[in-house]
């Protein structure tokens, strides 16, 4: 994985984490990799990837069954994409339209890529 600049690298491997609920990689209640697992196959320190694997857990999206590991929480994939959605709503957009006004981007040029992309 290589990781930007722009985000703590705990904070981009949670994020990973999230992504691969939301493909179905992982379901409600499934078994992830452990900590270990997961910090030898991102190459990272096995602190990073539990600082990453406590942010989860404080957010509900996996809890720890001692001795077992650690799961998928059941609701994640739901709480994750509205969590998502809404700072998609409330940052990212509002800076994308203030991007496209500044660039003197047409709303029709946005529809015909939503058109091409199938969005």
């Amino acid at each position: 994985m290589i990781f930007s600049n722009d985000k703590a690298i705990y904070i981009q491997i949670a994020d990973r984490l999230c992504d691969e609920i939301l493909a179905d990689k992982y379901k409600d209640d499934d078994r992830i990799p452990s900590v270990r697992e997961y910090a030898v196959l991102l190459e990272v320190n096995t602190n990073t990837a539990v600082k990453a694997y406590d942010e989860l857990a404080r957010a509900n999206i996996i809890y720890n069954k001692r001795g077992l590991g650690y799961f998928v929480s059941p609701g994640a994939k739901e709480q994750i994409l509205d969590e998502r959605r809404r700072d998609f709503m409330d940052n990212k957009l509002p800076e994308m339209f203030r991007q496209m006004k500044l660039l003197g981007i047409k709303k029709v040029e946005i529809r015909n890529l939503l058109d091409h992309f199938d969005v």
